[in-house]
């Protein structure tokens, strides 16, 4: 399984640039890009802070996609 995230389109919505919410939580725009492009899973204290910053519940921000049916790969 794998952890998805629709914060891209959650900041797009909201009007934020991907730096201003790298400067507001701290981090670099770099880790920011990559999150949303599901390369890097947040920590779990970065997850929660940016349910807060956006101010939506964990489930419109994050899920879990489950593999297909007869994949045996773990990735």
């Amino acid at each position: 399984m794998k952890v998805i995230n629709h914060i891209k389109e959650i900041r797009l919505k909201k009007g934020v640039t991907q730096v201003k919410m790298a400067e507001d939580l701290q981090i670099t725009r770099q880790t920011v890009n990559a999150i949303e492009k599901n390369k890097y899973n947040p920590s779990l204290e970065l997850a929660l802070k940016l349910i807060k910053y956006f101010n939506v519940p964990i489930e419109e921000m994050f899920y879990l996609e489950e593999q297909e049916r007869g994949n045996t790969d773990e990735k």
